[in-house]
């Protein structure tokens, strides 16, 4: 059954999700608030990503919590390497329902690891003869330069 507001979590996929979570415990002294509940925390998530808002305009009114508490929560959970965890399960259930076109998949440099230890790129050749004169040097011959700093330009009379 399709839900109407994507951001919803299915009671299925909750049941997949809670247990990845991490468990935090409230300090014996000086509890502070009591933390909003973990899926209402991941709707809002789920509805500051899906409608593009930013997290400081999430409405309070939709009782999932501040953007600041999800955007915390996300932060979170991302060091706690839930949504990794998440993706492999996810994976693994495709797998052995046989959902996964594999010959479909594509990997780029988004999903697979670039090595900081890979093999430096060789320096480019000098695809001509040789490389060209700089116009912007000085390095140039007395000479060559502009005939206002020649010395035959200089001369303006001649001996009679």
């Amino acid at each position: 059954m399709a839900t109407s507001r994507p951001w919803d979590v299915p009671d299925g996929l909750w049941e997949l999700i809670s247990p990845l979570l991490p468990t935090t415990s409230r300090r014996f002294r000086y509890p502070g608030r009591k933390r909003l509940g973990e899926r209402e925390t991941l709707q809002g998530i789920l509805f500051v990503l899906y409608t593009g808002i930013a997290w400081r305009h999430l409405p309070l009114e939709l009782g999932f919590g501040s953007g600041a508490t999800c955007r915390r929560r996300l932060d979170e959970w991302q060091a706690a390497g839930v949504w990794d965890r998440l993706h492999e399960l996810l994976l693994a259930r495709l797998q052995q329902a046989g959902e996964i076109e594999w010959s479909r998949a594509i990997v780029d440099s988004s999903h697979v690891q670039a090595k900081k230890g890979a093999p430096k790129r060789a320096r480019a050749r000098w695809t001509e003869a040789e490389p060209a004169r700089s116009t912007i040097s000085w390095s140039t011959p007395q000479g060559s330069r502009s005939p206002s700093r020649s010395p035959a330009a200089t001369v303006t009379t001649s001996p009679s």
